[in-house]
């Protein structure tokens, strides 16, 4: 209820249209309009030259940003496991170095399904863009609601994170779908 009285909308995961695809995230209350970040691509932020390969291995929720960062999106498995513990050895003091629940069917940050966004197809045109961002420093007390954790310990800012973009205004009961092959890249 909070995010459709502060963005005006709410998705959700839900059954996707597209046959035999799973899930998708499906606009359940109010209009996202053009250029509003719609989603977040959550997950486990991995480096150029951080060791992917064991939980990339049949992976379809591995993001490859164009700066050969990658981010794992994958909530389950060994991935899930990376990111629980992640986040909890970059633990500080009272405060989470994460936002856990996102790998749960509640999470806590609504916007945190990007990795359910499916890819376009015939019938289903893109209505979403993937968006890189580069959080500045963000205060320990605040990082509890963003859904990313390094693999590596102790990166320095910024925190990378990537957020799906609405291409056109979408209405209630519209599924949001990407390309999956294109980034919007500052020029």
């Amino acid at each position: 209820m909070l995010l459709l009285r502060r963005l005006g909308f709410e998705v959700r995961r839900q059954r996707s249209a597209v046959p035999a695809a799973g899930r998708g995230v499906v606009v359940t209350r109010g209009t996202v309009p053009a250029g509003a970040v719609c989603a977040w691509y959550p997950g486990t932020v991995y480096l150029p030259g951080d060791p992917l390969l064991l939980a990339s291995i049949g992976n379809q929720f591995v993001f490859a940003c164009a700066d050969g960062v990658h981010v794992d999106g994958r909530g389950g498995g060994l991935s899930g496991l990376l990111f629980g513990s992640c986040a909890g050895r970059d633990h500080m003091g009272p405060y989470p170095a994460a936002d856990r629940s996102w790998r749960t069917e509640l999470p806590a940050n609504p916007l945190a399904v990007g990795q359910f966004v499916n890819n376009q197809s015939p019938g289903f045109p893109s209505n979403v863009r993937y968006q890189e961002v580069d959080l500045p420093a963000v205060p320990y007390p605040l990082r509890r609601y963003l859904p990313y954790a390094w693999y590596r310990a102790r990166v320095p800012p910024p925190m990378r994170a990537v957020v799906l973009v609405a291409q056109r205004d979408i209405r209630v009961g519209e599924e949001l779908f990407a390309n999956y092959f294109t980034v919007v890249h500052d020029s």
